[in-house]
């Protein structure tokens, strides 16, 4: 994205320029993931998995930033790759409780490397404490408006 021609009157807000990163960071992301025929839902959703156990669709949904009606989907397409199993709940057989197998844990770590690539991308102009301060200020930001 070039955003030189932008007036500057944009190109001086945070805002703006947050958003235009973003821009840029959606596409290196979606670029790496989809080469690897993921999306960031399926990182989304196995991230989750891994680090909180199994879990209803509903708040794996939550965890994973997952809108509710693409949940189904995605586990589908996961399950559909050995990533994850789907049983009936046994306290609410109404629902259904999904597990990260052992495929599953070994494609988030590959997908962990390829977005540990994209950031890299992105982040490039950026020295390593340039780049934790960076974290640190949209963590701060973020946290103040959640």
């Amino acid at each position: 994205m070039d955003s030189r021609g932008a007036p500057a009157r944009l190109r001086d807000t945070p805002s703006w320029l947050l958003n235009s990163v973003a821009v840029v960071a959606q596409r290196l992301v979606t670029e790496g993931l989809g080469a690897q025929g993921a999306r960031r839902y399926h990182y989304s959703l196995l991230a989750a998995l891994e680090e909180f156990g199994p879990a209803s669709q509903a708040d794996l949904g939550r965890r994973g930033g997952v809108d509710r009606s693409d949940v189904v989907a995605t586990v589908n397409e996961l399950s559909e790759r050995g990533f994850v199993q789907r049983a009936p709940d046994p306290g609410d057989r109404r629902r259904n409780v999904v597990t990260l197998t052992e495929a599953g844990a070994a494609h988030l770590r590959h997908l962990a490397d390829v977005l540990a690539g994209a950031q890299d991308a992105l982040l490039a102009p950026l020295a390593g404490g340039e780049r934790e301060e960076l974290v640190r200020m949209l963590t701060k930001v973020l946290e103040h408006h959640s």
